[in-house]
């Protein structure tokens, strides 16, 4: 076992430099974030999280929306889309059932096997969603596909609705795409899209998890999973160095990992953006109240970052064309810094889609 000293700072420095948070990548494709995906939390903030890391507008030509890890929506290279539904497709039905959390649960009491669950969603939305449909449409059709299991009495609407969990957790295996600029959201058929798959390996995805986020333990592995320990170790990839306290990282990355420049640049990451989605948190918020700031169960914030480090939070309101951003330090800010801010809030308003922005 090898037993590195890699500095708490290091290990922010070769994250910010596999983030490409020193803007030296020119293209959104070559990013690493998208090894993974950039999960949209709305108000455009894939493109925040892309101003964030590239000098200019980016093409996101060959890109598109779909539910993906944890059901969430993500964008995604187009390319990376087939590959990736085999590597989060579950392992076996104790791994389905844990992503499927409570819906999961109701299956397993009444007999329904997880993987059995999948694929009999997962091939139910591929056929329902053979044209552009509402999500509404969508879940009514498909809940009525369904066998009753799958559904549960939602007292609001007098009426039974397909899982939520299961309705978004199958829509990267089934193909279809998410488009939440419209209202209401419009799911659509991925042209040429991949078959349901029939069998997962998720060593792909633990490999790019610890390039971006690591070092890091296998608890932390699984629950960016949303599965248990269990099921993340059989998949666990041979190609690995332990760094001591159950931590682990790609052999491969040790020198970059050792010699990655400090991250001297002043960013504003919008909710939920790939810097965020590490699950050691206090790795990157030592302070307990801080944390909680930063990550909150219903609506986050975006982060301010200085230097590789949280140093506030930060949300914006509207008004006509005007963005205005309002600042949370943690601690006051210098007036060079306060500067530099206002600078990359010019980067957060074109992104977004405004002419004017006003920070304060």
């Amino acid at each position: 076992m090898a037993h590195l000293d890699i500095p708490r700072e290091q290990t922010i420095a070769y994250r910010a430099l596999r983030h490409g948070l020193h803007r030296d990548t020119t293209t959104a494709t070559d990013l690493a974030v998208f090894d993974l995906g950039v999960q949209d939390a709305g108000s455009r903030s894939p493109q925040v999280a892309l101003a964030a890391r590239l000098p200019g507008e980016p093409d996101l030509d060959g890109f598109v929306t779909l539910w993906a890890h944890r059901g969430a929506p993500h964008l995604l290279r187009r390319a990376d889309v087939t590959a990736l539904a085999g590597a989060l497709w579950p392992r076996t039905d104790a791994d389905a059932w844990a992503r499927l959390g409570a819906c999961g649960t109701a299956l397993k009491r009444v007999g329904v096997p997880g993987l059995h669950a999948y694929t009999t969603a997962a091939t139910a939305l591929r056929e329902v969603v053979d044209t552009e449909k509402p999500r509404g449409q969508v879940s009514g059709e498909l809940t009525a596909r369904l066998p009753a299991a799958y559904a549960f009495d939602c007292g609001p609407c007098a009426t039974t609705h397909v899982y939520g969990s299961l309705f978004q957790l199958i829509g990267l295996f089934a193909g279809v795409t998410v488009h939440a600029e419209h209202r209401p959201t419009l799911l659509r058929p991925l042209p040429d899209r991949h078959p349901v798959p029939t069998t997962g390996d998720p060593t792909p995805v633990i490999t790019d998890y610890l390039r971006l986020h690591g070092p890091a333990t296998i608890a932390d592995v699984a629950a960016f999973l949303d599965t248990t320990q269990t099921q993340v170790k059989p998949a666990w990839p041979t190609n690995l160095v332990e760094l001591g306290d159950g931590r682990w990282f790609p052999e491969s990355d040790l020198d970059t990992l050792r010699t990655a420049p400090t991250p001297d640049v002043v960013r504003l990451l919008p909710p939920l953006d790939p810097w965020l989605q590490t699950r050691d948190r206090a790795l990157l918020v030592p302070d307990v109240t801080r944390q909680k700031q930063v990550w909150k169960v219903i609506g986050n914030p975006g982060a301010l970052l200085i230097h590789g480090e949280i140093a506030g939070t930060w949300r914006t309101k509207t008004t006509g064309k005007t963005l205005t951003l309002t600042l949370d330090p943690f601690e006051p800010l210098p007036a060079t810094t306060v500067k530099t801010i206002a600078a990359e809030a010019e980067h957060v308003a074109t992104a977004r889609g405004f002419t004017d922005v006003h920070v304060i």
